[in-house]
């Protein structure tokens, strides 16, 4: 008898989201689990640097780890920083945790704590020395930073007095520069990240449900950077097999992101949201 949900675990509005729900709950040993970091796990502060995974995180992974086929944290950091901010390394009863960084290039589990990754392709290295001279000659406003991840580089316009317009004044320039290096500009909430192109969080999940021949996916993300792996589910139910998409909805009084709400079978309020929903699903099983 498939197992019965909690009763404060939400309905999923869509029935393909309850469809998928359903499916982990009547056999959670060939399901997935697949989330974010930044807005997901974490909440989104002022400095990503000073990131850290809700408290919450690693004792509801902790609690569900052992009945899943597997659980996967999909970000665009590099993947030894979210093992670090997210307290993941050495974590009991995440052993088997994995950790695709820089959009799925990089990859960490915690079995042998190793980050495996290819060499950034050159264009990185073009656009980390072009990038401040570019910056200064657009007169970027007060607050703008740069993060360099290594793999790409994140130009961050939340410290700024205005950052949307500060963030406009910079996207074209942005754009073009990426272009000229072969590489990509992946958007998001008051950043933009130049990275190199063919990783996407969408071909990171689909190449970890098919490794664990899951039957069943939950995916919950916060901002565009996310919509591949939304992306993915959709054609992975079409192909047959079951998912939930998870939005993990911005504080109050901050922009939210249509494309990934309109899409979502089921929204929850940020990180505080997000784990107290894995500690209801783990209740459940």
């Amino acid at each position: 008898m498939p197992t019965q949900p909690h009763p404060d675990l939400p309905r999923p509005r869509t029935e393909e989201g309850r469809a998928g729900l359903a499916a982990l709950l009547a056999d959670p040993a060939r399901a997935v689990l697949a989330l974010d970091f930044d807005g997901t796990l974490a909440p989104i502060v002022a400095d990503p640097r000073q990131a850290r995974a809700h408290p919450e995180a690693v004792p509801a992974l902790a609690r569900l780890a052992p009945r899943l086929a597997g659980i996967v944290v999909i970000t665009g950091r590099p993947a030894a920083d979210a093992v670090r901010f997210g307290g993941f390394a050495g974590a009991a009863g995440l052993e088997g945790l994995t950790v695709l960084g820089a959009y799925g290039a990089e990859r960490w589990d915690a079995g042998d704590g190793t980050v495996r990754a290819p060499e950034p392709p050159p264009g990185v290295a073009a656009v980390r020395a072009e990038l401040p001279r570019l910056l200064e000659r657009l007169g970027a406003p007060e607050g703008t930073w740069t993060e360099d991840k290594g793999r790409a580089l994140a130009v961050h316009t939340r410290r700024a007095a205005s950052p949307d317009e500060a963030l406009e004044l910079l996207r074209a320039p942005l754009y073009a520069l990426a272009k000229k290096h072969g590489l990509m500009v992946e958007p998001g909430r008051m950043v933009l990240e130049l990275r190199p192109p063919g990783a996407d969080k969408g071909a990171a999940l689909t190449g970890y449900v098919q490794e664990k021949s899951a039957t069943a996916v939950v995916y919950g993300g916060d901002d565009r950077g996310d919509l591949p792996a939304y992306d993915a589910v959709a054609a992975l139910r079409a192909q047959g097999t079951a998912g939930l998409l998870v939005y993990s909805a911005p504080e109050a009084g901050t922009e939210t992101v249509p494309a990934l709400a309109e899409r979502a079978d089921l929204t929850l309020s940020g990180p505080a949201g997000l784990t107290g929903w894995l500690h209801r699903l783990a209740d459940s099983l």
